[in-house]
């Protein structure tokens, strides 16, 4: 009997073990957000938390844009507290906001994109449009905490991420936005650059490993469209192209390759219930379509991936400021049941 209650008491133990692991795996990421968040609001002065805070109800929170925003004098529109208003130490602060919600290589190519501002400014000279890697603007929704509602938004040109958390949860990652221009960087010190690699490997190599009645499912006659702005969801409608139930195991684990480089944008821990939701609601499920315009310069093409949970859309189809063809990605990560943590209507 002795021996039984020490093993039961080592079951128990065990268990509380186990429990406490979940639990703070669960945790971790609001409490690494809401931290950041509480850091970089408390480096602010009066003037500049009335830019970066509103209130988690705010119509701002849902008015998110991947385009440059600005007025024919070339002054911003965008919302939020922009990186060139802070000091070192807010900049800091912010840079470390944005990495709470995304990967390592996430926080590379999101650093990435912003230094693009510079090639592109290099390239456009004195061009129309305002060309600053320090216009990146950070917006807090509600008070950062572990007991209420509240989210955040870093967004500029070419990039827009958004968390939404409730009760020290993240309930919503998206939408998540990249692109980049150039694609590829083609001359200068930093020629063969491809901030977005994967986005274009892995599909491209999936379009290539189908055969002949595959690309007739799967390949589209019409490109996408563009991804719309300021939508609390992506209303893509019903899926199109070829379901993975209908790929080879070779041409599935592509496909679930390309998903990953989207996903692994994303901070690990949200990656992983992201992936995990993909995989609850069935790989077979996901459908992969594509358009590509063989025969025009640069080869513009446009795919979307979709599951039951999630969609990726993709678009490599305007030229890049040296007017290389096809040289502009814009991609992204929507949740189809609706982004910021709301339903879809």
């Amino acid at each position: 009997m002795k021996l039984l209650r020490v093993m039961l008491a080592g079951l128990v133990l065990a268990g509380v073990a186990t429990l406490a692991v979940v639990s703070k795996n669960a945790e971790s990421g609001g409490t690494r957000m809401s931290g950041a968040a509480e850091k970089f609001l408390a480096s602010l002065d009066d003037a500049q938390k009335k830019k970066a805070a509103y209130d988690f109800d705010d119509k701002e929170r849902i008015n998110w844009y991947f385009v440059p925003r600005q007025t024919p004098d070339r002054k911003s529109t965008r919302k939020g507290l922009p990186l060139e208003a802070m000091n070192a130490d807010q900049k800091q602060a912010a840079l470390d906001l944005l990495k709470s919600t995304v990967s390592a290589a996430g926080f590379q190519t999101a650093t990435t994109i912003m230094s693009l501002e510079k090639v592109l400014k290099d390239l456009e000279k004195e061009g129309a449009m305002v060309r600053n890697p320090d216009w990146y603007f950070v917006s807090v929704f509600g008070t950062p905490s572990k007991t209420g509602q509240w989210g955040f938004r870093f967004e500029g040109h070419h990039l827009s991420l958004n968390i939404t958390l409730d009760k020290g949860a993240i309930v919503s990652a998206t939408p998540c936005f990249y692109g980049a221009n150039p694609a590829t960087i083609k001359g200068g010190p930093r020629a063969g650059e491809q901030p977005l690699a994967g986005t274009e490997k892995f599909a491209l190599e999936l379009a290539a490993a189908l055969d002949e009645d595959q690309q007739k499912v799967a390949r589209q006659k019409e490109r996408f469209p563009e991804t719309p702005e300021a939508k609390p969801a992506p209303n893509v409608g019903a899926p199109k192209g070829l379901a993975a139930a209908k790929m080879t195991d070779k041409q599935k684990d592509i496909l679930q390759k390309l998903i990953k480089d989207y996903a692994s944008r994303m901070h690990e821990d949200i990656a992983a219930v992201e992936l995990d939701r993909v995989k609850q609601a069935g790989i077979d499920k996901v459908h992969f379509a594509y358009s590509r315009e063989e025969d025009a310069p640069g080869k513009p093409y446009t795919y979307r991936v979709q599951g039951p949970t999630f969609v990726i859309e993709f678009l490599n189809v305007q030229a890049d400021s040296a007017k290389n063809p096809a040289n502009h990605i814009h991609s992204s990560w929507r949740n189809i049941d609706g982004d910021f943590g709301l339903a879809k209507k």
